[in-house]
């Protein structure tokens, strides 16, 4: 073992090639030996290759890197980033960002929003005056009543996420599940920070607490995620062990993992009722998570009418609204709530489609996506990612509900003088403070402007993509989501999509397997670097022979 200890430590390592053991200075341990384990083989073999970055510039000896070497593995890193920044095309976020000037004096203070934004905290250094702003200008945007009120149930609840709306979508599910499951809410807390426990839930039926969630095949992978994590069942799941031959859509045949969407990736609201009514007929509860700008093909789900269609169906069943009540409590313990929920992930179109239908209503563009927001009494939940549309260097994001469906927080936290309601302990407020400062500097004027840009340029690159297709005789499989800032086409050579950045995924069109790539219209994004692209799919060879050639392009 000594022998082979001594082999590995003899690797080379870091930007002189030293080997391991002598990258210490004098401190050792017991015997002579550096503190810490040499590593089992090269790493430089063992993890992907970053060719404008190589990995031996950039490991960290125990003594650290000195002047000269720091130097130049940050001048290899920024270069790199920088070339990959200016060719970005492929991903929903935005990379014209101008932060640094005025906000880079923030990067020296722990700005930490721990607990509800709307209470004190003892920690002092916190950005919650700045956050409750933005949440503010949220809900206005997205027609909630505000400002939040404790007092008032239709009022507003929300906070700035760490993570982007795949944290969103987390908490929601979480706050809709402990909803759908007859949980108390945070109106039944008779102190902060405590809730009724030990009681019992009375239920007509055997399923009346068991909720089951519906979400499209072109939902996002957070989904998956969150609902194993969270333990909810999927129709798919609660279908194929319950139910087995009573798939409502094909009896007999397998039931499908998520529901089906339609050519344009949006969810088919008539399949989706179908099997809702499977589950409502039989008492479930109904947790719904819908896409407002998904992913891959930047739809947007007719949130209105899944939540028309679903409210409708559970009035069918008693699901519309129903008593709550819990044996050993008194009347403060029981309550009426729907039993159904209806989730928006907005990661993208939350943040950009109201700008869109601004534009609209004064004739910059002739179409903007269908409602989505709090206008509508059947939505109970949406998040945003603050990092796609808006722009801002790390993700972050909004989660807003209402006042009356927050779910108690479990338990209290004296310790930083505020309820915890939210997901994470720690939140990061430097998040609040860049979408401040972004939402200060931007008139509605302006991000409509801006909307209607992108809106522009997703058309331009749509038909020059169109026009390439012809122009090579090959059908790329072209194709733009209704108002969606998302264009996708045949999966190019492998140069081409990292040089651009574009994220690919396999879908089934007539029984067959594409591999397609998609470029995404962000304010960063111009008419030049697009022209740029398509020269490059111009030349021989940019497409490499694909295994299935179609004639419609989708």
């Amino acid at each position: 073992m000594a022998r082979e200890a001594e082999t590995h430590a003899d690797i080379p390592f870091g930007p002189e090639d030293t080997p391991w053991q002598k990258t210490f200075s004098g401190l050792r341990v017991v015997g002579g030996r550096p503190y810490g384990t040499p590593p089992s083989s090269d790493p430089r073999a063992a993890y992907i290759s970053v060719p404008e970055v190589p990995h031996h510039k950039v490991q960290l000896p125990p003594t650290g890197l000195d002047a000269e070497q720091y130097t130049e593995a940050e001048a290899l890193f920024r270069s790199h980033i920088d070339t990959q920044t200016r060719n970005f095309a492929g991903y929903q976020v935005t990379s014209a960002l101008d932060y640094e000037e005025r906000l880079g004096h923030y990067l020296n203070r722990h700005l930490n929003n721990v607990g509800d934004p709307y209470q004190s905290s003892s920690y002092t250094l916190n950005s919650k005056v700045l956050e409750r702003a933005v949440l503010d200008y949220f809900a206005s945007l997205w027609h909630a009543k505000w400002p939040h009120d404790p007092e008032d149930p239709e009022s507003y609840w929300g906070y700035v996420l760490t993570m982007g709306s795949s944290e969103g979508n987390l908490y929601g599910l979480w706050n809709a599940r402990d909803y759908l499951s007859g949980k108390p809410l945070r109106t039944h807390q008779r102190e902060p920070g405590t809730v009724a426990v030990g009681q019992e839930l009375l239920g007509e039926g055997p399923h009346d607490f068991h909720p089951v969630a519906f979400f499209s095949e072109d939902t996002h992978y957070s989904l998956t995620k969150a609902v194993r994590a969270l333990d909810i069942d999927t129709f798919h799941t609660l279908g194929s062990t319950r139910y087995p031959d009573e798939n409502p859509l094909a009896p007999g045949a397998p039931w499908p993992r998520e529901v089906p969407s339609t050519e344009h990736g949006a969810i088919d609201v008539e399949q989706l009722a179908v099997l809702v009514r499977f589950f409502a007929s039989r008492g479930y509860p109904i947790l719904i998570s819908l896409n407002y700008g998904s992913t891959f093909k930047g739809a947007y789900d007719d949130v209105e009418a899944v939540a028309r269609t679903v409210h409708g169906i559970c009035a069918e069943y008693g699901l519309d609204n129903r008593r709550v009540d819990r044996r050993g409590g008194n009347s403060s313990d029981c309550d009426e709530r729907p039993g159904y929920w209806v989730h928006v992930d907005g990661a993208l179109g939350a943040g950009y489609a109201p700008y869109l239908e601004m534009a609209r209503d004064v004739g910059m563009v002739e179409q903007a996506p269908p409602a989505f927001d709090f206008r509508l009494s059947g939505v109970h939940s949406l998040t945003m990612s603050g990092h796609k549309w808006m722009g801002t260097p790390w993700a972050c994001g909004v989660f807003m509900t209402r006042t009356g469906m927050q779910m108690a927080p479990p338990r209290a936290s004296e310790y930083i003088g505020s309820a915890d309601t939210t997901f994470a302990g720690s939140r990061n407020g430097f998040s609040s403070l860049l979408m401040w400062d972004y939402l200060a500097r931007h008139s509605y004027d302006d991000q409509a402007r801006l909307a209607a840009e992108c809106d522009g340029l997703a058309a331009y690159t749509h038909e020059q993509l169109l026009a390439l297709q012809e122009q090579l005789g090959q059908d790329l499989w072209v194709a733009r989501s209704p108002q969606s800032l998302t264009v996708r086409f045949r999966q190019p050579h492998a140069d081409i999509v990292r040089r651009y950045s574009l994220s690919s995924e396999t879908v089934h069109v007539d029984g067959a397997a594409r591999t397609y790539v998609h470029l995404y219209a962000m304010r960063h994004l111009t008419g030049q670097r697009v022209d740029e692209l398509i020269g490059e799919l111009r030349q021989p060879g940019a497409f490499p022979l694909a295994s299935y050639t179609g004639t419609t392009s989708r």
